[in-house]
Parts: structure tokens; C-alpha cells; sequence
């Protein structure tokens, strides 16, 4: 599941020769929404804890990124710059909670596959979860000992629903179960690990369409 972004604004922002494709996800699950901003314009707006904006095309370079309590213009929670390769594609999350809030840059590399085929990987943005396996009921696991921060090379699997548990790393203890996760043919996902194993808002997962399933670069 995830969250679209329900900005309503238009991007002030334009860039010649676009080759690349920039999205956003707050995932800080103590922080407030947030403005975005990319070389001092406004790009999303409004943007609430699980959410993601929508994908915007950048030129290769290095660009400064602030965020903003919605609304606000002064004092960002986050002023870091940021360098986009030509002809890439990349989820910037905002990661942490408010206290020590950054960005984690998140490249969605392209993938040959046949159309039959489906590719999956895991993002652990959940802060104070220990390190964790991702296993299948029968005990199949899919990713093994993913720290916090983390983010596992694409496997291929076969499209289906399926339902995935998060385990604390090595052991078989539970503390997460996602069931009724529906992979389809062609698509390529990322498993984003968010929230808080032991508090508010608890820890869940969400499992947009990446971008390199579609975007040209």
C-alpha cells in the first residue's frame, strides 16, 4: 500500500533536456507534513508521513533540496544537497525521525527482464528496528539480515500474491506480516520498511511501482 501524493500544485520547477526521474517519500514517522523544495522552488507540497510525490524529470547535476514544515519558508528540517547522474531514476526519502532527519537516496537502476518476469528488493527506513530477514511462510527466505538504511539488490520472483513476514534477523520471531501482496507480471517493486517496531505509528510496509518499470532515461 502506499499513499499518492495529493499536492495540487503544479512544479515551478524546469529543467532543459531532462534525463532523469526524481520522486519523494516522507517516511519519518514522527515528522510533520512537508513542503518540498528543489533549488529553492516548490515541487510537492502537503506531503504526509507514508506518502510519495510523483516522479519529476531532472537534468543530471547537483541540486540543493529543503524541507519544510508545510507551509512554512524558514528553517528546514532538511537543507542537503544532493548529485542526480544523467539518464537515472532515484526515490529520495526523507528517513529518521524529526530529531535526526536526512535523506536517503534510493537509485532505481534499470532492469533487462522479459515481460513474464518480476523483480522485488527490500528498503529498511524503519529507525530503531533491528536488522531483519524476509521470509515466506514456508519459511523461504527472500532477504537476509537488511540493517536499517539498507537496500537489497532486486531478485527476480515469480508474479503471484504472496505474503511476506519481516522476522528480527536470525530468529524466527515475527513482527511484521504482509499478506495478500500482489506481484504482477513485468513490475518491478521495492518493499519499503517504515514505522516503529515498538511505538506510534507502528511498523508496515509500502509497495509502490517503481519508476524503472516504466521511465525511459
Amino acid at each position: 500500500m502506499y499513499n499518492q501524493s495529493r499536492c495540487p500544485c503544479k512544479s515551478q520547477y524546469r529543467v532543459v533536456h531532462t534525463n532523469s526521474f526524481v520522486r519523494g517519500l516522507h517516511a519519518s514517522p514522527d515528522a510533520p507534513a512537508v513542503d518540498i523544495y528543489v533549488n529553492n522552488n516548490p515541487i510537492a507540497r502537503d506531503i504526509t508521513y507514508q506518502e510519495f510525490t510523483k516522479y519529476f524529470p531532472l537534468a543530471g547535476g547537483l541540486y540543493n533540496i529543503k524541507i519544510y514544515p508545510a507551509g512554512k519558508t524558514t528553517n528546514p528540517i532538511i537543507d542537503q544537497n544532493v548529485n542526480i547522474p544523467p539518464r537515472s531514476i532515484f526515490t529520495i526519502a526523507a528517513t529518521g525521525m524529526l530529531s535526526d532527519i536526512d535523506l536517503t537516496i534510493i537509485p532505481e537502476p534499470p532492469i533487462s527482464r522479459l515481460p513474464n518476469e518480476t523483480f522485488l528488493r527490500v528498503a529498511h527506513l524503519s529507525p530503531k528496528t533491528p536488522n531483519v530477514d524476509i521470509t515466506l511462510p514456508n519459511g523461504t527466505k527472500l532477504f537476509g539480515d537488511v540493517e536499517y538504511k539498507e537496500v537489497t539488490d532486486y531478485i527476480p520472483i515469480r508474479p503471484g500474491t504472496y505474503e511476506l513476514q519481516a522476522k528480527l534477523a536470525g530468529t524466527n520471531n515475527i513482527i511484521l506480516d504482509v499478506p495478500n501482496t500482489n506481484l504482477r507480471f513485468g513490475n518491478i517493486y521495492t518493499v519499503y520498511i517504515v514505522g516503529l517496531m515498538n511505538g506510534k505509528p507502528p511498523l508496515q510496509v509500502l509497495i509502490p511501482l517503481d519508476g524503472n518499470t516504466y521511465l525511459q532515461v
